[in-house]
C-alpha cells in the first residue's frame, strides 16, 4: 500500500511523467519501446496493473495511438510514449484524434534527427513536426517540461487539457530532461485540479455528438454507456456522419480552432524571470530553459540586465507573452537544440523593436551557460 502524507523522491523525467499521468487519472497505456522515452512504457507496465489499469504493447507506434484512441472512446484517460521516429507513424492517427475530438496524451521524448538519427543524444527537433506534422487545418496543444517537477505537473495540466477540450494533447521532453533526476515532494494532501470530460444530461436519443456550444467543446458520451454515435476521420455534421456540405463543413473547423483560442489565457503557461528591466531577454524551453537561467543569474551579477522568458507551452504559440519581452528590451536570443523552429515564430511576430538573435546547436549536445553568455556578449 502507498503511504498517505508527504513523500520526497528522486526521480528522472520519465518517472515523473508517470506519476503524472496516475495522478491525473490515466488507465491505459498502449506504446512500443523507443529510446528516450522507454522507461514511461517500462513503469506503467508495473503501475497500471496495481491500479486496475491497462497497458499494452503494441506491435508499432500506428497501432499504439490506434489503441489509445479507441480507449479513450471508451471512457478511460489513455496516453502513450514516443520519440521523433514513432511520433512521425503516430501522424495519421494523431489527424484522426483531432477531427474526432478524442482526447488523449502523446509524450513525445525528443532525440536527434531526421530518421534514426542520436537514438541516445538530445535535441529540440520535433517542435514544428509537434505543430505541423499532421496534415490539414487544425490545432494542437503541445506542452515542454524544463524540470522534472514540471513533468509531473505538466503531465497533469495535459491531462486535463485533453479532457476539458477534447483534444490530444502533446508532451515534448527532450532527452536530457527525460533521463535526469531531481528531488520533488509529492502529497496525497496536495491540491491539484483534475478535469473530467463533460458527459451529456440530455437521453440518448436527444444527444448530439459533435453540437456546438459556447465553449466550442461538445459534451462526450463514452462507448458502451448507451449513447450510440459515429466516429469518423472525415469532415462530419453535428452527429458524427460525413459531410461536403460547405455549411456544415465551415463552422465545425472553425469551432475546432475556436475551442483552443478562446482559452489561450488557461492553456498558455510559461515564467518571466528577471524580465522587468531586462535589456536584453532570452526566450528558451526545455533544457536549455535551465542553461539561460543560469546564464542570467551570471550575467546579472556582472552587471548586465538580462531575463528570461521559459515556454512551458509550445503551441499554442505564446504570442502575447513574446511580445510583452519584444517590446521591453532592446535584444531576444532564442537558443535551440535545432536550426531555429521556434525563433522563427519570434521573429514573425516581432515588429521591428527588438532585434531577434539565435544560438543554434545540432550535435547531440546541450547549449551550455557559458555558450549563452558568450552569445550575450556578441551581440550586447
Amino acid at each position: 500500500m502507498k503511504k498517505k502524507g508527504r513523500q520526497e523522491k528522486l526521480l528522472q523525467g520519465n518517472e515523473a511523467i508517470v506519476e503524472g499521468a496516475l495522478r491525473a487519472g490515466c488507465r491505459f497505456f498502449a506504446g512500443y519501446p523507443i529510446t528516450p522515452a522507454t522507461e514511461i512504457a517500462e513503469l506503467l507496465s508495473v503501475r497500471l496493473p496495481q491500479v486496475d489499469g491497462t497497458f499494452i504493447q503494441m506491435e508499432d507506434e500506428i497501432a499504439s495511438l490506434a489503441a489509445v484512441i479507441g480507449a479513450s472512446l471508451a471512457g478511460v484517460k489513455s496516453m502513450t510514449a514516443t520519440s521523433g521516429p514513432g511520433f512521425s507513424l503516430m501522424q495519421e492517427n494523431l489527424g484522426f484524434a483531432v477531427i474526432a475530438e478524442v482526447p488523449c496524451v502523446i509524450v513525445d521524448a525528443m532525440r536527434g534527427g531526421p530518421s534514426t538519427g542520436l537514438p541516445t543524444l538530445p535535441s529540440q527537433s520535433d517542435i514544428m513536426q509537434a505543430r505541423w506534422g499532421t496534415h490539414g487545418d487544425h490545432p494542437i496543444i503541445a506542452l515542454c517540461p524544463s524540470t522534472i517537477r514540471e513533468c509531473y505537473d505538466l503531465t497533469i495540466k495535459a491531462f486535463n487539457f485533453s479532457e476539458k477540450y477534447r483534444n490530444p494533447v502533446i508532451i515534448l521532453v527532450d532527452e536530457v530532461v527525460a533521463h535526469m533526476r531531481e528531488k520533488i515532494v509529492l502529497s496525497d494532501e496536495e491540491d491539484i485540479e483534475i478535469f473530467n470530460r463533460v458527459k451529456p444530461t440530455v437521453p440518448p436519443e436527444w444527444y448530439i455528438p459533435y453540437e456546438d456550444t459556447p465553449q466550442g467543446v461538445p459534451a462526450m458520451a463514452n462507448f458502451g454507456e448507451g449513447y450510440r454515435y459515429h466516429v469518423t476521420g472525415l469532415t462530419h455534421d453535428i452527429r458524427g456522419f460525413p459531410t461536403s456540405r460547405p455549411d456544415e463543413i465551415d463552422p465545425f473547423i472553425r469551432r475546432l480552432f475556436r475551442k483552443i483560442s478562446q482559452n489561450f489565457s488557461d492553456i498558455q503557461i510559461g515564467e518571466f524571470f528577471q524580465t522587468e528591466n531586462a535589456d536584453i531577454t532570452i526566450i528558451a524551453y526545455g533544457c536549455i530553459a535551465r542553461s539561460a537561467k543560469r546564464a542570467v543569474i551570471d550575467a546579472r551579477e556582472r552587471g548586465v540586465k538580462v531575463g528570461l522568458l521559459t515556454l512551458n507551452t509550445i503551441w499554442p504559440f505564446m504570442r502575447a507573452q513574446v511580445e510583452k519581452v519584444l517590446q521591453t528590451s532592446r535584444v531576444i536570443i532564442v537558443p535551440e537544440m535545432n536550426m531555429g523552429q521556434i525563433s522563427r515564430e519570434v521573429k514573425r511576430v516581432n515588429k521591428g523593436a527588438a532585434k531577434v538573435f539565435t544560438l543554434n546547436k545540432v550535435d547531440g549536445t546541450i547549449i551550455t551557460p557559458q555558450e549563452i553568455l558568450a552569445r550575450i556578449k556578441e551581440v550586447s
